[in-house]
C-alpha cells in the first residue's frame, strides 16, 4: 500500500512540474494559438535581453514602427495607455450618506416622534422638506465632483511616435507595446521604454525612486545579478520620468497599469486634494455662525419652553431653523463656483490646475513674461543675412514653408550659385534638429526659421547627406548648439562641426573668418564690425544667429549671421497698457540682446520714457536684497536665462508683490514652482514645465493671461455675492423667529415654510449668482490685496441692511394679519410669501456688489432668470396647490395680496441700489481727493 502511494505521489509531483514548465514556456513563448497576442515585458526582464531579442518578442520593428492596424490589434488587447481608475461609491450609497449630516437625524427624529405622537401631518410635511433639503445637498455635491473630474481631463500629455516610418505627434494614451517613441529635452517618458538610442541621456526618476539626481541612461543589456533595483536598470526609460539632458529613442515595453509607475498611481489615487484658502475661510466661517446659529436657537427653544409652548413644536422649529440657519451650503458653493470658473477658463484658452490659483489671480500686481512666443507670435522668419566677408542678402516670404527667395543686391540667389551664403545656410541647415511637414513645424521655431531658409534656397537635402557622429546640445546657459557631421561620401573622415547661437559666444569658439571660399586669420577689426553689424540687427527688432564650422572646436571659422523677426502678436500691445492702467506691472524677461529687447518692449508700450533695463550678467552679481531695491524700476530683462528668473522672482517677492511668471523650458520650472502663479506654454512648453506650472496658456498668447486674470477676479466678487445673499437671509430668519419668541408672539413661519426658505437659500437662486458673467470692468480695478478678508466693512453693511429690511416687513405683514390675535392659515401664508418675495429681491440686489440692476441687465445671467422663476413657480405651487397646501399649511392669496406684497419687497432691492449708488458718489469724491493730493505735491 505504502508503495502504492508512493507512486501515485510521485507520479502526481511530475506532473505538477511538468504543468509548471509548460505554464513557464508559454509564457516565455506563446503558442501558435495566442501568437496574436503581444505580451507585455516586464522591465526587469526587457533591461536584461539585447534590443533585437526585446523588438523579436514584441513583434515590432525598431525603425520603421508599427502599422496603424497593428496598433488597432494591439489595443484591443492590451487597452488605452492610461489607468483604469476604480468604480466610483455608486450613487446610491452617496445619497443614502447625505442622511449622516446630523441636523437631518435631527429631522428625522422629529419625524419619528410625530409619527409616535400620532401627528401624522407633521411626520409627512417633514419627511417631505428632508427628502427635498437632502436631494439638493446631493445634487450640488455631484456637480462639484463632475466640474473638478473634468478639470483632470484638461492637460493630456503627448509623445513623439514612429509608425509606418513616420515620425507622428500624439497623446500618450493612444501608444501600444512594440511603438517606438522619440524622447527629448524636457519630455516626459510617456510608457516604459527599452532604449535603443541614447545620446547624452539623463532623466529624472524623482517621481518613481525619489532620488533627486538624474540618471545617466545607456543601451546595453544589463546583467542578472545586477539588475535587482529599478534604479540599477539604466537601459530603461519608466514612464512618468522627466528628461533632463540629450535624446533617445525606445520601444515600449509597458503600458498604463503594467508600467512600474502603475503601482505608484494605484497609491497617488488615496491622497485626497488639501482644500483651498478660501475654502478653508469658508468653513471657519460656517462653522462661527454654525456656533452662534445653535446658541440663538438654544436660546428660542427655552424661552417658547417656559412661555408654555409645546415642546415638540419648539424642538421641530428649532431643528428647521438650524438647517435653514446653517450655511451648509458656504464650502459647496465655493467649490463649485471656483471649478466652474476655471472650466469658463479653459474656454478662453487657459488651463488652470490647482483651484487655489482662481483666487491668487485676483491679487496679481507683477507679471514675468518671456518674449518670445508669449509677447510675440513665434513664428519666426530669416529677414536678413549677412555673411563673413561682408554682403548684405535679403529674405522674403513668411511661416514655415519654401515660399520666398533670397536676394543680393536684387538678384535671386538659388543652391550653389553664392559660396558665402551658401555656407551659412548650410550650417543653419545641417546643425538643427527641426523639421517642416507639410507646413507644419516639428521643433524650435527659431531652427525652423533656418530649415525655412534652407527651403527657400533649395538645400533641403543637405542635412540628409551628412551624418551625425557627435553632439552638444543647446541650453539657455552655454547659449549655443554644435554637431559633428560627416559626409555620406566622406565616412572615413573625422567630419566637421557646426556650431550656431548667440554672437558672443560663438565668436568665442573662431579663430579665423570666411572670405569668399579662403579663411582668413580673424582680427580685431573683423569682430568690430561684426558687432557693428549685430547691434544693427538688433536695434531693428531682430534676433540676431551667428554660425561657425570647422574641424576643430577652438578653432573654427566664423560664417555669418541671420536676423530673425518675430512680430509682436495682435492684441498684446492693447492688454498690456490694461494690466498697467489697472496697477499690474509687466516685465519682459528674454535671452536677447539689449536692442532687440528694449527694440520691441517699445513697441507694446512697455518700454518708455525712464524705463530701465537689465541684463542676466548684472542680475548676477547682485544679491537678492540689492535686486529687490531696483526691481520695481526694471521692466526688460535682456540676455537673461531660466536661472535668473528664479532671484527675479524672490526679489519681486520680497517687496511683497504677488508674481505670476512665464516660462517654456526645463529650467524654468524651478521659477515657476517659486512663483504665486506659475504659467506654461501649452504649445512650446516642456512637459517638465507644465508639471511645475499652475496655469497652461493653450495657445502661449500673453492676451490670455489678462483674461485668467479677469475670470479670477469674476469668480472671486461671484463668492462674495453669494455670502452676501446667504448671511442675510440667514441672519433675517434667525431674528425673525427670535423677535417672535421673545415677544412672545405665535411663530411667524412653521417648519415646513423654514425649510422651502432653506431650500430657496441653498438652492438654485443662491447657486446661480456664482455663474454671474464676469464685469467688463473689473479688469480695470486694481488687484486685490491677498491678506484682506472677504468679509470687508461694506460687505457687512450690505449684509446688516437687507437683514434689518426683511425681518421689518415680514413681520409688519405678521402683525397686519394677525389684528385678531387669532393665527390663521391666510397668516403665515402672506408672512411666508413675504420672506420669498424678500429672498428673490434680495438675490436680484445681491447679483453685483457695484453694479447697479438696470445696468446688468435682468437677462445677462440666464441661470439666475431660470432658478428664480423656478423658485416663484414653486412658491405658487405652495400656495395655489392643493396637495401642497396641505403640507404647508397655507391657504390661496388674492391678486391684490400679491401686489401688496411684490410692492413691500421690492423695497429691500432699492435700498441695496441706494447703498451701492452712495459708495458710488464716495468713491469718485476719493478719488478726487487723491488727484488733487498728488497734484500739489507735484
Amino acid at each position: 500500500i505504502s508503495k502504492k502511494v508512493y507512486t501515485q505521489f510521485h507520479g502526481f509531483l511530475l506532473c505538477f512540474c511538468v504543468h509548471v514548465v509548460f505554464i513557464q514556456l508559454a509564457e516565455d513563448h506563446p503558442t501558435s494559438e495566442d501568437e496574436t497576442m503581444v505580451p507585455v515585458l516586464a522591465s526587469k526582464k526587457a533591461s536584461e535581453l539585447p534590443v533585437n531579442e526585446v523588438a523579436y518578442i514584441l513583434q515590432a520593428d525598431l525603425q520603421y514602427g508599427l502599422s496603424h492596424s497593428e496598433v488597432t490589434r494591439r489595443r484591443a488587447y492590451h487597452g488605452w495607455n492610461e489607468f483604469d481608475i476604480s468604480e466610483d461609491e455608486p450613487l446610491w450609497k452617496k445619497y443614502i450618506s447625505q442622511f449622516k449630516d446630523p441636523l437631518i437625524m435631527l429631522l428625522l427624529a422629529s419625524a419619528v416622534i410625530s409619527v409616535l405622537m400620532r401627528q401624522f401631518d407633521d411626520a409627512v410635511s417633514i419627511t417631505v422638506a428632508i427628502i427635498i433639503v437632502v436631494t439638493v445637498a446631493f445634487v450640488q455635491e455631484y456637480r462639484s465632483e463632475k466640474s473638478l473630474e473634468e478639470l483632470g481631463k484638461l492637460v493630456p500629455p503627448e509623445c513623439h511616435c514612429i509608425r509606418e516610418g513616420r515620425l507622428e505627434h500624439l497623446l500618450a494614451r493612444e501608444l501600444v507595446p512594440g511603438d517606438t517613441v522619440c524622447l527629448s529635452v524636457g519630455e516626459r517618458v510617456p510608457a516604459d521604454l527599452r532604449l535603443f538610442e541614447a545620446s547624452d541621456l539623463s532623466v529624472d526618476e524623482s517621481s518613481l525612486t525619489g532620488e533627486t539626481t538624474p540618471c545617466s541612461k545607456s543601451i546595453a543589456p544589463q546583467p542578472a545579478a545586477t539588475n535587482g533595483d529599478i534604479t540599477s536598470r539604466s537601459n530603461v526609460a519608466f514612464m512618468g520620468t522627466l528628461v533632463r539632458c540629450g535624446k533617445a529613442k525606445g520601444i515600449v515595453i509597458g503600458t498604463g497599469e503594467n508600467s512600474e509607475f502603475g503601482e505608484v498611481f494605484k497609491m497617488m489615487q488615496a491622497e485626497e486634494a488639501p482644500k483651498t484658502p478660501l475654502q478653508k475661510s469658508m468653513d471657519l466661517l460656517g462653522k462661527q455662525l454654525s456656533l452662534y446659529s445653535f446658541g440663538i436657537i438654544g436660546v428660542i427653544m427655552l424661552v417658547g419652553w417656559l412661555q408654555g409652548k409645546h415642546i415638540l413644536d419648539m424642538f421641530t422649529i428649532g431643528v428647521s431653523l438650524a438647517v435653514a440657519a446653517i450655511p451648509e451650503g458656504l464650502p459647496i458653493v465655493v467649490t463649485v463656483t471656483l471649478a466652474l470658473g476655471v472650466m469658463r477658463m479653459v474656454k478662453k484658452r487657459a488651463i488652470v490646475k490647482k483651484l487655489p490659483i482662481v483666487e491668487t489671480l485676483g491679487c496679481c500686481n507683477v507679471i514675468c513674461s518671456d518674449k518670445t512666443g508669449t509677447l510675440t507670435k513665434n513664428e519666426m522668419t530669416v529677414t536678413h543675412l549677412f555673411t563673413s566677408d561682408g554682403l548684405h542678402a535679403e529674405v522674403t516670404g513668411v511661416g514655415y514653408n519654401g515660399a520666398g527667395e533670397v536676394l543680393l543686391d536684387g538678384e535671386v540667389v538659388h543652391g550653389y550659385s553664392n559660396l558665402s551664403i551658401c555656407k551659412v545656410v548650410e550650417a543653419g541647415c545641417i546643425c538643427n534638429d527641426a523639421v517642416i511637414r507639410n507646413n507644419t513645424l516639428m521643433g524650435r521655431p527659431t531652427e525652423g526659421a533656418l530649415i525655412a531658409l534652407t527651403m527657400k534656397m533649395g538645400l533641403e537635402g543637405v542635412q540628409q547627406e551628412h551624418v551625425r557622429k557627435e553632439e552638444h546640445p543647446f541650453s539657455s546657459e552655454q547659449k549655443w548648439m554644435a554637431v559633428r557631421c560627416v559626409h555620406h561620401a566622406q565616412q572615413d573622415k573625422p567630419g566637421l562641426y557646426y556650431m550656431k547661437g548667440a554672437y558672443e559666444q560663438v565668436i568665442r569658439y573662431c579663430s579665423t573668418y570666411n572670405s569668399k571660399g579662403l579663411m582668413l586669420p580673424l582680427t580685431s577689426q573683423q569682430r568690430e564690425l561684426y558687432q557693428q553689424q549685430k547691434s544693427y540687427m538688433g536695434t531693428a527688432g531682430l534676433r540676431v544667429l551667428a554660425f561657425a564650422s570647422g574641424a576643430e572646436m577652438g578653432h573654427l571659422t566664423f560664417l555669418g549671421m541671420v536676423g530673425i523677426i518675430d512680430p509682436p502678436r495682435e492684441g498684446v500691445k492693447e492688454a498690456v497698457g490694461t494690466l498697467i492702467s489697472s496697477g499690474v506691472a509687466v516685465k519682459m524677461i528674454t535671452g536677447d540682446s539689449q536692442e532687440t529687447a528694449v527694440s520691441i518692449a517699445s513697441r507694446l508700450g512697455l518700454y518708455t520714457k525712464g524705463s530701465q533695463a537689465l541684463s542676466g550678467e548684472e542680475v548676477d552679481q547682485m544679491d537678492i536684497q540689492q535686486l529687490s531695491l531696483i526691481v520695481p524700476r526694471i521692466v526688460v530683462f535682456y540676455r537673461a536665462s531660466p536661472r535668473h528668473k528664479l532671484k527675479i522672482v524672490k526679489s519681486l517677492q520680497n517687496t511683497g508683490a504677488v508674481v505670476a511668471m512665464t516660462g517654456d523650458g526645463v529650467n524654468d520650472a524651478v521659477a515657476l514652482k517659486a512663483a504665486d502663479i506659475g504659467v506654461a506654454m501649452g504649445q512650446t512648453g516642456t512637459d517638465v514645465c507644465k508639471e511645475a506650472a499652475d496655469m497652461i496658456l493653450v495657445d502661449d498668447d500673453f492676451r490670455t493671461i489678462m483674461c485668467a486674470i479677469e475670470e479670477g477676479k469674476g469668480i472671486y466678487n461671484n463668492i462674495k455675492n453669494f455670502v452676501r445673499f446667504q448671511l442675510s437671509t440667514s441672519i433675517a430668519a434667525l431674528t425673525l423667529i427670535s423677535l417672535a419668541t421673545l415677544m412672545n408672539f405665535p411663530n411667524p413661519l412653521n417648519a415646513m415654510q423654514i425649510l422651502w426658505i432653506n431650500i430657496i437659500m441653498d438652492g438654485p437662486p443662491a447657486q446661480s449668482l456664482g455663474v454671474e458673467p464676469v464685469d467688463k470692468d473689473v479688469i480695470r480695478k486694481p488687484p486685490r490685496n491677498v491678506k484682506d478678508s472677504i468679509i470687508t466693512r461694506s460687505l457687512i453693511v450690505k449684509i446688516l441692511v437687507p437683514s434689518v429690511i426683511i425681518v421689518c416687513g415680514t413681520l409688519f405683514v405678521f402683525w397686519r394679519e394677525l389684528r385678531d390675535n387669532v393665527i390663521t392659515p391666510r397668516d403665515t401664508t402672506m408672512t411666508f410669501t413675504c420672506f420669498v418675495f424678500f429672498d428673490m429681491f434680495n438675490a436680484l440686489s445681491s447679483r453685483s456688489q457695484t453694479r447697479m440692476v438696470h445696468e446688468m441687465g435682468l437677462c445677462s445671467n440666464r441661470m439666475f432668470c431660470y432658478a428664480v422663476l423656478a423658485s416663484i413657480m414653486g412658491q405658487m405651487l405652495v400656495i395655489y396647490f392643493p396637495p401642497l397646501q396641505m403640507v404647508f399649511q397655507t391657504e390661496s392669496l388674492s391678486i391684490f395680496d400679491l401686489l401688496f406684497l411684490i410692492a413691500l419687497t421690492s423695497s429691500v432691492c432699492v435700498v441695496s441700489e441706494v447703498i451701492k449708488k452712495i459708495e458710488r458718489w464716495r468713491g469718485k469724491g476719493s478719488e478726487l481727493i487723491d488727484t488733487t493730493d498728488s497734484f500739489n505735491e507735484v
